[in-house]
């Protein structure tokens, strides 16, 4: 095979997805509402289940109900025959996936789902099939045609099941006020959850490892005091508790190139003030932002009476995984 075809294959593969995918936009109907309101209103939990590909996809639905805020899991249809029936209690709702409707494994469940007055949703191919007429809620997915070009392959048919169930799950986070907050506690390992979820008060240093001078060290000591916590900077404070202003790497910098006397001149005569600062309740992905725009690799932490708390480091930021 040529690297032309390659590409005009791969090219007509997406295509049909495509397609596929911008169909369902007229298919959102009151099935569609129906099943949110089902959703919503659920007492128990979601219980996905799929055979094959679709049961592929059923995970991934599972798994991107449960992040948005909808208590939701799988179960394999084969294992539920044989035993795992349990898992489903009268105040869950199922959501079935089925392109054809007629998967016999997901027919063998019906009666004991429709016994016990389970609330059922089915995302199939075909609204005249046996899920379909069953279900509380059809959602119509089908396809004119699989991107396999032997028509075989599920290939459009679970790419369209996808963003179906994708669009069910956003319009229920929606509805549900799901903030980003919300997201991140559920996702407290990754970058997300970090940015979202921690604050400058988690990563920022305290008590006797905040540097800190008052207005009238010379800088000769406040420069031992810097070079002696490691974080560039010294707070510059009467009482431990104020912050005049910060005296930092760069101040130094400019001291020098100034030829000014390290001994006799009080700090304060040369130190950056008021000084950029945080709220140590504040997200550290706001400490930061703020380090960033000003190009700083330390922040003075404010706690909520205006007093000094602590100070938040650039390394710190880093090692911890906002950045």
């Amino acid at each position: 095979m040529t690297r032309p075809k390659f590409l005009e294959l791969a090219d007509a593969v997406l295509d049909t997805e495509a397609r596929a995918v911008s169909a369902l936009r007229d298919r959102l109907d009151d099935e569609f509402v129906a099943a949110c309101e089902l959703l919503l209103a659920c007492q128990g939990r979601v219980v996905v289940i799929g055979m094959g590909k679709s049961g592929h996809i059923g995970r991934k639905l599972a798994a991107t109900l449960a992040s948005t805020g909808t208590a939701a899991f799988f179960v394999h249809p084969g294992e539920a025959t044989h035993g795992d029936l349990g898992m489903i209690r009268q105040h869950d709702v199922v959501i079935a996936l089925s392109n054809s409707g007629e998967t016999p494994e997901l027919l063998a469940l019906l009666p004991w789902i429709l016994r016990n007055g389970v609330g059922l949703i089915a995302l199939t191919g075909n609204r005249q099939s046996s899920l379909a007429k069953a279900a509380n809620a059809d959602l119509d997915v089908s396809v004119d045609a699989e991107a396999c070009p032997l028509g075989l392959a599920p290939t459009a048919s679970t790419t369209a099941t996808l963003a179906m169930g994708d669009a069910l799950a956003i319009a229920l986070l929606d509805n549900r006020g799901f903030t980003a907050e919300d997201f991140a506690r559920s996702h407290p390992a990754g970058s997300l959850g970090r940015k979202l979820l921690l604050r400058v008060s988690d990563v920022m240093v305290t008590g006797d490892a905040v540097p800190r001078v008052t207005p009238d060290t010379s800088l000769a000591d406040a420069l031992v005091a810097m070079s002696g916590k490691g974080l560039g900077m010294t707070v510059v404070s009467p009482d431990g508790r104020q912050v005049d202003g910060v005296f930092t790497d760069g101040d130094l910098r400019r001291t020098l190139d100034a030829d000014t006397n390290l001994k006799r001149t009080p700090v304060s005569d040369v130190m950056t003030q008021p000084g950029k600062r945080v709220q140590d309740d504040e997200l550290a992905a706001v400490a930061l932002q703020r380090m960033q725009q000003h190009a700083i690799t330390a922040l003075p932490a404010m706690d909520s009476a205006g007093e000094l708390s602590g100070v938040v480091h650039l390394n710190a930021l880093l090692r911890a995984g906002v950045a």
